[in-house]
């Protein structure tokens, strides 16, 4: 028996670090001392530049304020790309920099702390690290992260994702690098900065956080430690994530998101994710739509298909987002924890299929609009073999993937991917 065989049930288990954090309303004012006590004085502030909002501005005056000199590189994209990695290495080392500040959700973070590792390393390009723990340097600048959205938890988390698109600039791959020394120094988490974020990306955010919550929880690591944060943030995101995307002035569902995001990081850094982020790398990859739209659309498949080896769970998640399952069998409650997402995906408003996602319709998404020849092509979703056959084989590949709890071929998963694009999610429940 090969080695590998032997670890494919995951025996051996593995905490990974979580950073010390700052969380709740106008933590962000902190940022200065708290930049100051971990010995930067010329901070890079990397961020997609949050438009509309003053959130940046705010924040780098408040550094200003406090005697540091920041940088700011503001050209981050969603998914973002190896480039915006590279161009801000460059931009760090041009400027003498000596730390981190990233302001925005997950595509900010997870694009400077693959930055982080490139400095560690000299300016080396940062797709040389995906995988798993590849970086051998493990004194990085330090790094303060600012979440504005409770999404992707990547304060929280030893991963971060990129766009390769220069390997194979005709076949763009994301993936997932997981690394303990990529851990940021401190997390903030403030859900007064939340407020602007708007009601449809509150939603996709909010179903990125359902996803991160549920995979670990059902994840072949069956990863003790991680289960209860897992169900516990299940139940944040089923009581708050309406009234976060409808009512986004409303404190306490800012905040019930804001910890269900930092809760399920903890969970998925520890006990893995599945398939449901495979699928949602791919078509990120292909078509730059963004990562928690993904989700939402690939969860209630992903879930359904599932089902069969992991009834109780989905029983537990059931309950976790408010359903009565008194005198319900655990399959017929694992039933009822689909139709519950689906309910809740309807009632944020999010599109039911790939096929449904266009650039005009849902402005977080970059159909058509990207920097390369690649992504300027790809104006709208298909859903045709061809699209079907290359997210499928893309999930494969993905570091997610061995976390299922069913195992994924691409004879199996491929009718999943199939409905993602083209299915009627009402067939889940009928």
């Amino acid at each position: 028996m090969q080695v590998d065989e032997l670890l494919k049930p995951f025996p051996l288990k593995e905490f990974h670090p979580i950073p010390r954090a700052l969380l709740g309303p106008g933590s962000h004012e902190m940022i200065g001392p708290e930049a100051l006590k971990i010995g930067m004085r010329r901070p890079l502030v990397m961020t997609s530049g949050l438009r509309g909002t003053e959130i940046v501005h705010k924040i780098v005056e408040s550094l200003k304020y406090h005697g540091l000199e920041p940088t700011v590189y503001d050209k981050v994209e969603s998914n973002p790309k190896d480039y915006n990695v590279m161009d801000s290495v460059a931009l760090y080392q041009e400027s003498g920099c000596d730390g981190f500040v990233s302001i925005g959700g997950g595509s900010s973070h997870d694009a400077c702390k693959g930055a982080r590792i490139s400095v560690a390393h000299d300016g080396r390009n940062v797709n040389e690290f995906e995988g798993f723990n590849k970086s051998e340097n493990p004194k990085n600048p330090p790094h303060i992260a600012v979440s504005t959205t409770a999404g992707t938890g990547s304060e929280t988390s030893w991963a971060y994702v990129i766009t390769d698109t220069t390997t194979d600039p005709a076949n763009p791959h994301k993936y997932v690098a997981f690394d303990d020394h990529s851990v940021v120094t401190l997390a903030i988490d403030d859900p007064v900065l939340y407020y602007d974020c708007p009601s449809h990306f509150t939603a996709q955010c909010g179903f990125d956080v359902l996803a991160h919550a549920s995979e670990p929880y059902v994840s072949r690591l069956d990863f003790a430690p991680s289960l209860g944060s897992a169900l516990y943030s299940a139940e944040l995101v089923g009581e708050h994530l309406r009234t976060a995307t409808w009512h986004g002035d409303n404190l306490r569902a800012r905040e019930g998101m804001m910890y269900a995001q930092y809760t399920a990081a903890q969970a998925f850094n520890s006990g893995g994710l599945g398939v449901i982020h495979s699928i949602s790398h791919a078509v990120s990859a292909f078509y730059d739509t963004h990562h928690g739209l993904n989700n939402a659309i690939a969860l209630p498949r992903v879930w359904a298909w599932n089902l069969p080896v992991a009834y109780k769970r989905y029983a537990k998640l059931a309950e976790a987002l408010g359903v009565d399952t008194t005198g319900m069998t655990e399959v017929r409650a694992a039933d009822a924890a689909v139709a519950a997402a689906i309910r809740l995906l309807r009632d944020v408003g999010i599109p039911e299929r790939f096929v449904d996602v266009t650039q005009d319709t849902h402005p977080k998404n970059r159909l058509g609009t990207g920097p390369t020849e690649f992504y300027a092509r790809a104006k709208t979703i298909k859903g045709d073999k061809a699209d079907v056959d290359r997210v499928s084989n893309h999930v494969l590949g993905d570091a997610c993937t061995p976390g299922n709890p069913k195992e994924t071929t691409f004879e199996t998963v491929r009718p999943v991917v199939d409905h993602c694009f083209n299915g009627d999610l009402d067939d889940l429940i009928s």
